[in-house]
């Protein structure tokens, strides 16, 4: 029977797993959508006092 290959002991994921311990899982990561490249452009850019006049009526 063939023996199994130690693994090499890692300082990096020794203290991440240590830091889990305590403080727990870090949070999964959320994505934020990208509005689309007209919507970022107007707003930007107050309305002028015509829009905002326009919309009213």
């Amino acid at each position: 029977m063939v023996k199994k290959k130690a693994k090499k002991f890692s300082t990096v994921k020794a203290v991440k797993a240590n830091a889990r311990e305590r403080v727990g899982q870090p949070k999964a990561e959320r994505v934020i959508e990208d509005k689309p490249r007209e919507e970022r452009r107007k707003a930007k850019h107050k309305p002028t006092l015509s829009e905002i006049m326009n919309r009213e009526e």
